[in-house]
């Protein structure tokens, strides 16, 4: 459900208004919008990337309530593809054409406050989001220390591990420090007489950003290391924590514990890789995927690089927010409070009895997701919920957000580049190290 997933998107802000004008004509225009007079309603429009399947029926719904009882605001739904989410913003607001509502990527905040797309949160709106959210989750909707929206899909990061082949290679559990993690990667590796990979002991794989970049962020957040310094104009990569996170997957691949071509998602699923760090969205398509051999998957806490250590992991996410140039921002947030923060009585199986919960926590539940309310996940997953999903929940309360700078999309780009190149050789991990930072902050430095 996140970017998880693929990622990519527009990084400088310059480029939308280059874009030529047959995209702009081409499914961005805006659909009308009443004046509020009387038997004129207001029309508000949400774009996202729920475009189909489960979550664009899971959006529809408390949207169709809403508009069955408001009679003087009404909303409707737009969506593209996440690939095209960031263009679509930047180039819809370039044209004088942005959706009333936006739901952007929170790597992505910067970027749009810079650009003059998102609104700031007015302040009984800021104390609510601060006060009903993890702090990650939080972060990664603000900027700049202001809060730009509410936020609605939380993903974090844990180790999915195959409990079949963790016991054939006779590792009685998941492992809790990195040695340990070394270690039983090598044992449940596997390979054939002529060298191809049977079993990956530890999944690497340059299939998108989430299992390049989202799994060696986690690992360097649970060294207590940051990709990008705490002023935004630099990174923080090539530190202690950065080198061994580095070092570890460099060891993986060199001792064959590793193959980072092959595409992780299709291997863990056909039992062909014994550990995978990913997010937490990752467990309804597995569930879906591998029927009844879904029971050979276990998830757990992200291993720490030494026994007693303070835990950190990636958190990803989405947020709701506010165009700056809307001619009704006062109508938008209040539907924003509506959806994000009255609870109502639950209708999710995995739900306890008689549970209350917001409408937007109940949404992302249905479709396999969180959110960053860690009260309203408690009771939407306390009932005969997915036991595999609770390190994700447990981990809302100590992950650490991506950056959101200006340039974080293509920092992003730059780091995955490099980690690639590691992994195939191309880099020592000096050379990776050094790469990453001086093409990030070059990066990150020009986009203030």
């Amino acid at each position: 459900m996140t970017p998880a997933r693929p990622s990519s998107g527009l990084s400088r802000r310059h480029f939308a208004l280059a874009l030529p004008s047959a995209l702009l004509a081409s499914g961005c225009s805006a659909p009308h919008q009443g004046t509020g007079r009387p038997g004129d309603p207001i029309v508000l429009t949400l774009l996202s990337h729920y475009a189909s399947g489960v979550l664009k029926e899971a959006l529809q719904g408390p949207v169709d309530e809403w508009n069955a009882t408001h009679d003087r605001v009404k909303v409707q739904t737009a969506a593209v593809e996440f690939s095209d989410l960031l263009t679509t913003f930047m180039v819809r607001q370039a044209a004088g054409q942005g959706p009333d509502i936006l739901h952007p990527y929170c790597l992505w905040n910067g970027q749009l406050v810079q650009a003059g797309v998102l609104r700031p949160a007015p302040s009984e709106h800021a104390e609510e989001i601060t006060r009903g959210y993890s702090e990650a989750a939080v972060d990664a909707a603000s900027v700049g220390g202001r809060v730009y929206g509410y936020p609605t899909e939380v993903q974090t990061y844990a180790l999915y591990y195959n409990k079949r082949l963790l016991r054939e290679a006779g590792v009685d559990g998941p492992p809790r420090t990195w040695r340990e993690m070394e270690e039983t990667a090598y044992r449940t590796a596997r390979r054939d007489r002529y060298g191809n990979t049977l079993v990956q002991g530890f999944g690497l794989s340059t299939a998108d950003d989430s299992t390049t970049v989202g799994q060696t962020l986690a690992l360097l957040n649970a060294a207590g290391g940051t990709f990008v310094s705490e002023d935004g104009r630099s990174t923080a990569i090539d530190s202690p924590a950065g080198r061994a996170v580095f070092d570890l997957e460099h060891r993986l691949v060199a001792g064959g514990a590793s193959s980072p071509g092959v595409n992780v998602y299709k291997a863990f699923r056909s039992g062909q890789v014994a550990m995978v760090i990913s997010a937490g969205w990752w467990t309804g398509s597995l569930k879906t995927l591998m029927g009844k051999d879904y029971r050979d998957v276990g998830v757990a806490p992200l291993p720490l690089p030494e026994t007693g250590g303070k835990r950190a992991t990636l958190s990803t996410g989405f947020m709701l927010g506010v165009n700056a140039a809307g001619k009704h921002p006062h109508a938008a947030w209040e539907f924003l409070r509506w959806l994000n923060t009255e609870k109502v009585k639950v209708n999710v199986k995995s739900a306890q009895e008689g549970g209350r919960a917001t409408r937007m926590s109940s949404l992302q539940v249905s479709a396999g997701s969180l959110t960053g309310r860690a009260d309203d996940m408690r009771t939407l997953l306390s009932g005969h919920g997915d036991a595999n999903l609770h390190p994700f929940l447990d981990a809302l309360a100590y992950s650490v957000p991506e950056p959101n700078v200006p340039g974080a999309q293509q920092a992003k780009s730059l780091l995955r580049k490099n980690i690639e190149a590691l992994w195939t050789g191309q880099h020592s991990v000096d050379q990776a190290l050094r790469a990453t930072r001086r093409q990030v902050d070059r990066e990150v430095s020009r986009s203030w």
